[in-house]
């Protein structure tokens, strides 16, 4: 941990140096999520979680996650930035079918964030919440 702020953890994937100057801890993903009115959030997140826990942990609004990330609502259901589509891992059965419940899916970028792991590769993405969850 970063000196400075003597027993502080990191914040939001920032480390506290001596100079109280926060700076980006190295192997983070940088994702981006879009409220539905336009609002953007720019989050570090730990790769290996998934995009709905670094929203969930960071108090983004419009992802619920009412399931807690075990694929059995929609309620962190959004749309996958166009150039990212392709970079993603395919939607397995389960999602799918997840997303037939969810608020006006898009069929190709409607994506459940509990079902994206981040990885180092995920710096930038970008996603962007419906009008609201079911």
């Amino acid at each position: 941990m970063g000196a400075g702020r003597k027993g502080c953890p990191p914040l939001n994937g920032w480390e506290w140096p001596s100079w109280r100057v926060a700076r980006k801890v190295d192997g983070m993903a940088k994702i981006t999520y879009i409220e539905h009115d336009g609002t953007k959030h720019d989050v570090d997140v730990r790769p290996g979680m998934t995009v709905m826990e670094g929203a969930r942990d960071n108090g983004i609004p419009g992802i619920d996650a009412d399931c807690g990330g075990a694929c059995a609502c929609s309620t962190c259901h959004v749309y996958i930035d166009p150039a990212w589509v392709d970079r993603l891992p395919a939607r397995d059965p389960m999602e799918e079918d997840m997303l037939d419940f969810a608020y006006e899916p898009d069929p190709v970028r409607s994506r459940l964030t509990c079902q994206i792991k981040v990885t180092e590769e995920l710096d930038g993405l970008q996603v962007q919440m419906p009008e609201r969850q079911i």
